[in-house]
């Protein structure tokens, strides 16, 4: 449907405008289409999309008689209700909101999605192929103590001496040291036991 307004002189450009969204308001039914919204493949979540569909809407389309005369049909001089934009009459026509911009934006959302997921399977195999190639850190070898007489290491944990020798007070020592020392050391009696070993004066 085309409308040509002859403004004239009768009324104004703040005229004309008011006329043009009076029409528009009232026949809103007749040419906006109708909206089907549809997130697509892959969008983000949360992300708003869709298209609208033009199926039974009906094209309104607006110009002035100057216009007309001045750059004729072809020119950019068709107004075209929900467009927003001074168009020739085959831009205006035509439904850039229409399935085939949402088809295309799904399409370019697809081929983000699928890189991203074959980006993350490159960089899971390419870790696997690190960790297969790469050698095991050999296993820290376990602390052990030195013997504070000998300097040898001691056999047992750290911090273990013989079960029949009491700890000396200098420190720990090894099966060799333990067993010489077993002679000197005795047992702890229970008052050493609950106050501790005192050195005899000489």
């Amino acid at each position: 449907m085309l409308i040509v307004f002859n403004p004239g002189t009768r009324i104004g450009e703040q005229a004309l405008k008011n006329r043009v969204n009076t029409v528009m308001d009232l026949t809103r039914s007749v040419w906006s289409g109708a909206w089907h919204p549809d997130s697509g493949y892959g969008a983000p979540e949360g992300e708003r999309d869709g298209y609208y569909d033009f199926t039974d809407a009906i094209p309104l389309l607006f110009t002035t008689l100057d216009r007309l005369k001045a750059d004729g049909p072809r020119g950019v001089v068709w107004w075209r209700c929900g467009h927003g934009r001074w168009e020739t009459l085959t831009d205006a026509l035509d439904n850039p909101a229409d399935h085939r911009a949402w088809q295309a934006r799904d399409t370019a959302r697809r081929a983000r999605y699928d890189e991203q997921l074959a980006q993350r399977e490159r960089e899971r195999a390419a870790e696997k192929e690190r960790w297969a190639t790469k050698p095991p850190e050999p296993e820290p070898e376990p602390e052990v103590a030195s013997c504070e007489r000998c300097g040898l290491p001691t056999t047992g944990p750290m911090g273990q001496v013989d079960a029949l020798v009491t700890a000396p007070e200098d420190g720990w020592l090894c099966p060799a040291c333990c067993t010489a020392a077993a002679d000197v050391y005795q047992h702890p009696t229970l008052r050493q036991t609950l106050f501790g070993s005192r050195r005899r004066g000489k």
